[in-house]
């Protein structure tokens, strides 16, 4: 994924993890594959023993819009839940 489409950008500014949700045409809803990202984001800032902090931040004028709901599946039936 390069960084112009991944949806969660990281960067180390010396010390300090910078983790930036990178949606901002969707004022950064999060989607499954940014909670994946995120994560990864934030193994990556653990991994590194020069970060003693990380900072979360949206790209674009918002923060996070919440869950974007057109990654889930609201068709009636069996397993809806795990869906």
């Amino acid at each position: 994924m390069t960084e112009s489409t991944a949806t969660v950008l990281y960067e180390a500014r010396g010390a300090v993890a910078l983790i930036t949700l990178n949606r901002p045409q969707a004022l950064n809803s999060f989607t499954r594959a940014m909670h994946h990202d995120l994560w990864a984001a934030l193994d990556q800032a653990e991994a590194n023993p020069a970060i003693r902090a990380a900072v979360i931040t949206g790209a674009g004028r918002g923060f996070c819009a919440g869950a974007d709901l057109s990654d889930f599946d609201f068709t009636p039936g069996p397993n809806q839940v795990e869906r």
